[in-house]
């Protein structure tokens, strides 16, 4: 049990050293010699050498290393992992909340450059481009046409800091195409999806990852709302995978009492860290809801927990997704990095809420599945609890390590196949796809419109859900839609307003049913 414990450890060093700064070997060596060092390091290294220089056809020992890498990952536990040269970028503007463009949504429509909408107050929107345009060049290289690829169309649009990008665009009833020169600059990666009043005194935030800037914009986003007379808050973090501790952290503070034990971590050699509460908070008085479900995973999970077991505000929805563990990033110098597990964490109670994973990631991932099985999703008397596994907190509420964090309220979820049919077209794009070619043909009726108008009198319209179900080839299928009308037409008119105004319109569309959403303004009004 030492070896098989330790053995992904102590290769998963030899990767990092090994590989990527390991020495040359001299091929005049036999296999023996290669092979007779006790160094586990040593021996990868000289194994990828020894391929690199002999092997009989060409290979990418880059690929291999790859490989060689995610298998060893595997082999730790789940949530450690190997992030490529190419995937690295993308994945370090999306947890930096910011990256260097021009600032614009787009689609590649029909092999071209189709902007959805520019990101207010961004490079794209001060020099005039427009929803509906097409960018064909770029600094005079033509970026339409199929031989053109997605990932390569954003290298021309990203660039340095401060650098220009002279486009050619063409617009829909001009005669000749308009050219801007745009000076690329910081563009926002939001990580707070929505912030508005659901009632007078209600205020409603939604995150929808954990980013360097997530505090910043929590904390602009909360300022707002209580100058609007916002009271109380509704913490939105379903759908959240977590990212990095220090942003969740801060934002409990804002909740949290002076002192008050927010998180612990324990590393490998023993050693406990303790985060508590500031002085700083903005919002200690006020009451709080955290919306979670089975996809609210890591620091939205610490999040939910550390309010949960100071006996802060109230948990509503369905048991987290159960991750319990810390990770650190390491660059491995050539453009890629491991996030390696580095600690486990613990609520202030001392639960753990990170779910087994020892049946590997297969398991480990079709969790959710088992939940639908057994009944979880529709019944809080299916989730299953260990007594060994039970904490409380001071004011003496019961709570449970063990896998997740169980809601104070259960909120059951509409597991028909129609239903799960439409929150996944919602959420993949399928649908904006299909609004973008309606508004194609139509943008011009909402010439003028501003979003309050839009929010109280639009009204989607029989034949537009007719074409939306025909585009959608559901009315081919064996799923019946008949009683899910208005929510059909509640995601085409959600979708419509996030291209014209934004994604805070669409997400308060889309809650004007939200049965969680439901549920905290039924619990105030039976508390007035």
């Amino acid at each position: 049990m030492f070896q098989r414990k330790y053995i992904p450890i102590l290769v998963g060093a030899a990767i990092a050293i090994g590989i990527f700064v390991g020495s040359k070997l001299n091929f005049n060596d036999s296999t023996e010699k290669i092979f007779a060092t006790n160094s586990k390091k040593d021996k990868l290294n000289r194994l990828i050498d020894y391929i690199d220089y002999e092997y009989v056809d060409e290979v990418n020992t880059d690929s291999i290393v790859d490989v060689t890498v995610n298998g060893i990952l595997e082999n730790l536990d789940p949530h450690s992992v190997y992030i490529p040269t190419e995937a690295y970028q993308d994945n370090a503007d999306d947890m930096r909340g910011n990256f260097v463009g021009i600032g614009i949504s787009f689609y590649v429509y029909k092999d071209t450059i189709a902007v959805i909408r520019t990101i207010e107050g961004g490079p794209a929107e001060k020099v005039g481009i427009k929803a509906g345009d097409r960018l064909l060049y770029a600094n005079g290289r033509k970026i339409f046409g199929g031989a053109v690829h997605r990932d390569s169309i954003t290298k021309y649009l990203k660039g340095v800091l401060d650098s220009n990008v002279d486009l050619k665009v063409f617009r829909k009833g001009e005669e000749e195409l308009l050219k801007f020169k745009v000076k690329r600059n910081r563009v926002p990666i939001a990580s707070v999806d929505a912030s508005y009043k659901i009632s007078d005194n209600i205020g409603y935030i939604k995150i929808n990852r954990f980013s360097e800037t997530t505090y910043t914009e929590f904390k602009k986003a909360l300022k707002n709302l209580k100058n609007e007379g916002a009271t109380k808050l509704v913490l939105d973090l379903r759908n959240n995978p977590g990212g990095y501790i220090t942003s969740a952290e801060k934002i409990v503070d804002e909740f949290l009492d002076d002192d008050k034990l927010i998180l612990v971590t324990k590393n490998k050699s023993g050693k406990v860290d303790h985060t508590f509460a500031t002085g700083k908070g903005d919002f200690e008085d006020g009451e709080v809801y955290v919306l979670i479900n089975e996809n609210t995973a890591s620091a939205s999970e610490i999040v939910a927990g550390a309010l949960q077991d100071n006996d802060k505000g109230t948990i509503i929805g369905r048991r987290s997704f159960g991750k319990g563990l810390v990770q650190r990033e390491m660059a491995l110098g050539d453009g890629s990095a491991v996030r390696l597990t580095i600690a486990r964490y613990y609520t202030p109670t001392g639960r753990s809420i990170q779910k087994p994973y020892g049946n590997g990631n297969h398991d480990y991932y079709s969790d959710y599945e088992q939940r639908y099985r057994n009944g979880e999703m529709i019944s809080a008397d299916s989730i299953k609890v260990a007594d060994s596994l039970r904490y409380v907190t001071p004011k003496g509420k019961v709570v449970y390590g063990g896998g997740g964090i169980i809601p104070d309220i259960f909120i059951a979820k509409d597991t028909s196949l129609e239903n799960e049919t439409l929150n996944y077209i919602t959420r993949n794009g399928y649908v904006s796809y299909f609004i973008f070619e309606y508004l194609e043909k139509h943008r011009s009726e909402f010439d003028g419109m501003t979003k309050e108008e839009f929010v109280s009198n639009y009204e989607v319209q029989e034949d537009l859900t007719n074409e939306f179900l025909e585009y959608s080839r559901f009315n081919e299928t064996d799923i019946h839609f008949k009683n899910y009308d208005e929510q059909i037409n509640r995601i085409l008119k959600a979708s419509i307003a996030q291209q014209l105004y934004g994604s805070n319109t669409y997400e308060s569309i889309l809650n004007e049913e939200d049965l969680m959403i439901k549920k905290v303004l039924q619990l105030e009004a039976g508390s007035q």
